[in-house]
């Protein structure tokens, strides 16, 4: 009997010495007490009260807390321009990575000093190509829209005169419309008058500052660019570590199947994003050439002004070319009526040929939103966040879109009914058994029953 304890203390020693000796796991599961349970649960009333608290007072000093998160994002500026910069340098980077590493790697014997080689060509390749992008656009377009708007500024004072004299001259006779309309044109003259004694003059001052602080601010945005270029660099240069650590991280921090849907939706954000802002970019700079050279061939004013206004405001999904045709064609048409129907006639023609031929061979079926959910999906990002959540509206939905769309499929799949819409019409049903009958099922079923 003492021989067999002897035994057992010794077994249970080098059982201890063992468990001891590796390296214990964080987390690993132990027994809990009754007190220790207690404990927990006095922990987690405790964390719950003091994050309400916290919140409270969260929501009371939320303006403060909002100046702060925009004192970051201000002092971040840097940094996000680099990140933006180098997100559209990405592609560029890749395609010389694509073709210039098998060359090196067949004159150089160290694969990896050929991988370096190839990326610093590509980024140096791509900011060359970025600078000369920029200094191309602002060449060729800022001489003209300077002259562009000189040129309106000068003669549009003069067109209003004589607008306003020709509708004065066609309702010269004394009918009810004629009356009418006079009467409008002379409260709005006087009211443009005394706007002009009352607002415009006394406010000069302060129009002049603002002009002021605008130019600065403006200068202030083209430094941080100007590093946001420097910082893109480094960003291009170890853009695989940072995806090996963020990958690992999100590993460490979610469970295996989480982290897998996670890194899945990042990639599919990336695809809809990358497809469709490079799509839309190149996309719009096609219509802006276009109708250059469209407006110059029929001899309208302000050629570049416009060609501008059409490009920039094409990056807008589906309400785009409205909002640059609109401002436009009134342009036009104060210079001359007929060019300004032209003008009208020439930007449907050219909208036509970008919503059927253009648009989709660039951008093809990058988001998967119906017409429906593009104009949902501006009309909420511009009420929310202006210009910006008109232009990034689309592909964020598109992405919350997929996301739900996965859910709603994982559930089905589980319940073992199909995924896609196309059998849910109105003739197929699910019984209460949670067996799915298709429409035609449903009409040979009724056809057997002779109903």
């Amino acid at each position: 009997m003492e021989k067999e304890t002897q035994e057992k203390d010794l077994k249970n020693n080098k059982t201890n010495s063992g468990y001891y000796g590796n390296r214990l796991r964080i987390g690993a599961s132990r027994g809990s007490s009754w007190i220790r349970q207690q404990f927990g649960k006095g922990m987690t009333y405790f964390l719950v009260i003091a994050a309400s608290i916290v919140f409270y007072f969260a929501l009371l000093r939320a303006t403060n807390l909002t100046d702060v998160f925009w004192k970051i994002i201000d002092v971040l500026k840097p940094i996000l321009y680099g990140l933006v910069i180098a997100y559209l340098l990405n592609p560029i980077v890749k395609k010389v990575d694509h073709y210039f590493i098998p060359f090196l790697e067949k004159k150089l014997k160290n694969k990896q000093k050929a991988a370096k080689l190839s990326r610093a060509t590509g980024i140096f390749f791509a900011i060359i190509v970025f600078f000369v992008i920029i200094i191309a656009l602002f060449s060729m377009l800022i001489p003209e829209l300077y002259k562009s708007v000189r040129d309106m500024v000068i003669t549009l004072p003069g067109q209003l005169n004589d607008f306003v004299a020709d509708l004065n001259e066609l309702y010269s006779n004394d009918s009810a419309a004629g009356n009418l309309v006079k009467a409008g044109i002379s409260e709005g003259a006087q009211m443009f008058q005394t706007w002009l004694r009352t607002d415009l003059l006394p406010r000069a001052n302060d129009l002049m500052s603002s002009l002021t602080v605008g130019v600065l601010n403006i200068l202030r945005e083209l430094f941080n660019a100007l590093i946001g270029v420097i910082v893109s660099v480094y960003i291009l240069f170890s853009k695989e570590k940072f995806v090996r650590q963020t990958k690992k991280t999100v590993y460490a921090v979610l469970s295996f199947h989480n982290a897998n849907v996670l890194l899945h939706l990042t990639r599919k954000s990336n695809e809809i994003f990358g497809g469709f802002i490079i799509g839309k970019i190149i996309d719009s700079a096609i219509i802006g050439v276009l109708c250059f050279i469209g407006i110059s061939l029929l001899d309208m004013p302000y050629v570049m002004l416009v060609s501008v206004i059409v490009g920039v405001t094409n990056v807008i999904p589906f309400f785009g070319p409205y909002i640059g045709a609109i401002p436009s064609a009134l342009l036009i048409l104060l210079s001359d009526p007929v060019k300004g129907i032209y003008f009208i006639i020439f930007i449907f023609l050219l909208q036509q040929l970008d919503g059927n031929f253009i648009g989709p061979k660039i951008l093809g079926n990058s988001t998967g939103l119906s017409a429906f959910w593009v104009i949902f999906s501006i009309l909420l990002g511009g009420g929310l966040f202006g210009f910006l959540g008109m232009l990034m509206g689309v592909p964020t939905f598109a992405v919350i879109y997929y996301i739900v769309q996965m859910i709603i499929n994982s559930r089905l799949e589980k319940k073992h009914l199909p995924g896609h819409s196309d059998y849910y019409d109105e003739m197929s049903y699910v019984d209460d058994e949670g067996n799915y009958v298709h429409s035609e099922e449903n009409i040979s079923q009724k056809e057997n029953k002779g109903e």
